[in-house]
């Protein structure tokens, strides 16, 4: 098995204006690959969109790019795929918290819009790849066929993210940076040496698209304001909420409860129920799942023939969990060997093999550990 390309490749590299982007685009162009680079536009106004050390997408990140390109010597171009990232990424976001889910923009985004969008118009222009800065690595196996693995730095690794990646994806994606075993610092440090201007430029956090970082005040702004109950485990009320998508299973701040829990002990979000616009909260133990069904379930390769042991990631900055699954009649049906604390639906679960991504799928409902408690 090989990790890279065993001919020169029409590489179109995906350039954000970040360093990783950039670098990335360089080791594409230094491996004797025809590299073009493109930056995408994903917002009909980009000042909207985040600026300085929180950004990305915004019209200062396409002049970095742009720069980036000519100091690399590539050909550069800007793509408008606005229309495309508000219907595929922004109102599916809009509308999974609406209907109670915690959903991944992220993925969502290299699903619909850089392994989808524009590997599809990549492929008719002719390009035989697409290349990113994430760190993941692709395996060739001896049949010709792909394997998505996690990074060779595990503390970098974005894996996760392309978790959605069919074989026909991988087969067309190239990701330079996932054997390197540096620290951010020694990538800045490759930038600079090869004169790109990025490399002190901070990283991107946060959802790209929400413009001050506060997800719940773009969420009302776009839902509205709908009062409705807290409550706890037994259905007793509690304190009251300006909408139930503004609140993620897990979470402990923001509760606004004026009455202390009996043992004294913190309270956490139990569930949502945008039908009746109720949040449940209570004691941390009630957060432990033991189980959970998945939807949409996406392969890298083949679908598992029947169940199967994996190790389980449940969130992009998350550890590993074991688990057994087994896809059942287009479900994945998933079963931790050690409860695990937090799980909201509407998050994905990425499943491997070792190294190996094996798949992800959307979680649709889980089952506690323990039984609700009743006062």
């Amino acid at each position: 098995m090989t990790d890279t390309p065993q001919r020169p490749l029409r590489v179109l590299a995906a350039m954000s204006g970040g360093v990783d982007s950039a670098v990335a685009a360089a080791r594409a162009a230094e491996a004797g690959h025809e590299v073009t680079g493109v930056h995408l536009a994903l917002s009909a106004n980009p000042q909207s969109f985040r600026t300085g050390a929180r950004g990305c997408c915004t019209i200062e990140d396409s002049r970095d790019a742009r720069r980036a390109a000519d100091v690399i010597g590539i050909p550069f171009y800007v793509w408008d795929l606005a229309e495309r990232f508000r219907e595929d990424v922004v109102e599916d976001f809009v509308a999974e918290y609406e209907a109670g889910r915690t959903p991944n923009p992220c993925l969502r985004c290299n699903e619909k819009i850089k392994f989808a969008a524009l590997l599809d118009k990549a492929l008719a222009l002719g390009f035989d790849a697409v290349c990113t800065g994430h760190y993941a690595r692709i395996v060739v196996r001896d049949d010709g066929g792909r394997e998505l693995h996690r990074a060779s730095d595990m503390a970098k690794d974005q894996s996760y993210v392309l978790g959605v990646l069919d074989q026909k994806q991988l087969a067309h994606a190239l990701f330079p940076l996932g054997d390197t075993v540096t620290t951010k610092d020694e990538i800045r440090a490759e930038a600079e040496r090869r004169g790109l201007a990025v490399a002190k430029k901070p990283d991107s956090h946060d959802i790209c698209f929400i413009a001050d970082g506060d997800t719940q005040g773009f969420l009302a702004r776009r839902l509205g304001r709908a009062e409705g109950d807290i409550v706890d485990e037994s259905g007793a009320r509690l304190g009251t909420h300006d909408g139930a998508y503004g609140f993620t299973i897990g979470q402990r701040k923001g509760l606004r409860i004026g009455t202390p829990a009996p043992d004294g002990k913190p309270r956490y979000v139990l569930d949502i129920s945008p039908v009746t616009n109720t949040v449940t909260v209570g004691p941390a133990s009630s957060l432990d799942v033991a189980a959970l069904t998945a939807v949409k379930p996406r392969w890298c390769g083949a679908a598992p023939a029947g169940p199967g042991t994996y190790t389980a990631q449940l969130r992009a900055h998350g550890g590993e969990t074991r688990v057994t699954a087994e896809p059942v009649d287009g479900e994945l049906r998933v079963r931790f060997t050690e409860p695990v604390r937090g799980v909201a639906p509407g998050q994905a679960i990425v499943l491997y093999d070792g190294t190996r991504v094996v798949g992800s799928a959307t979680i649709a409902s889980t089952t506690r550990a323990t039984a609700p408690s009743v006062a």
